[in-house]
């Protein structure tokens, strides 16, 4: 006789010939709640802030950047951290009008669900008319891409994203050519990186770290290479 099964298999059993037949139970499973637009703001949430310096010429105060997390599923094997609201303040009222509109876009944003990495690149790829600047020996095209900078230290840290990781291969090769580069290079450091003052700026990672070696220009940070 056969016997259609209509439910999920949770588990099974060799019987043998002396024994009943077994029942397949199905066992409950449990709701998993996900982000999406129609969800509540619940009346506590997690926080983190972010400061941030710029030059003088770019902002003349420092920006506060809070970023409020909702946890999904507490308490079970799919609790998950995810953003849910994103606030910027400053002193500087020139920039009160984009900063709401941009904050108010982000949070909507968040609340949609899905994949939201996409964010950071979008506002990286912003560039001041003005030129950029550099912060911390890494060049920032504007603030909007710092802020952007921003966003995705905060998804590392909770887990959306990881963080890159160049194999031993890679690493070492940067390493050899970082004391090669070192070697023929001057005392004089640009910028403070600790790259030679001949590198160039890397379009990947944004940091004056990139040499030519072998007709081949290679990143001495990201090893980014135009050679594959």
């Amino acid at each position: 006789m056969t016997r259609k099964i209509e439910s999920k298999i949770v588990a099974y059993k060799v019987k043998s010939k002396e024994q009943a037949p077994v029942e397949l139970v199905e066992l409950p499973q449990p709701d998993i709640e996900t982000m999406h637009d129609a969800m509540q703001r619940p009346e506590k949430l997690m926080g983190t802030t972010y400061k941030l310096k710029t030059p003088e010429h770019v902002s003349e105060h420092s920006l506060f950047i809070t970023i409020n997390d909702v946890i999904l599923n507490e308490g079970n094997e799919h609790e998950v951290r995810r953003p849910f609201e994103i606030f910027i303040n400053s002193k500087s009222l020139e920039h009160y009008q984009w900063i709401v509109a941009l904050t108010r876009i982000i949070s909507a944003v968040f609340r949609k669900g899905g994949d939201i990495a996409f964010l950071v690149e979008e506002l990286r790829s912003v560039f001041d008319p003005k030129g950029g600047y550099w912060n911390n020996g890494k060049y920032v095209p504007s603030l909007i891409a710092e802020i952007g900078n921003v966003i995705e230290q905060h998804l590392m840290e909770i887990g959306m994203l990881k963080n890159p990781e160049m194999d031993e291969h890679q690493k070492a090769f940067l390493q050899a050519k970082r004391a090669e580069s070192d070697a023929k290079a001057s005392d004089e450091k640009a910028q403070n990186t600790g790259f030679p003052p001949s590198a160039t700026l890397c379009n990947k990672c944004h940091n004056k770290s990139v040499i030519v070696k072998d007709g081949c220009q290679t990143c001495l940070n990201c090893g980014d290479s135009k050679c594959g």
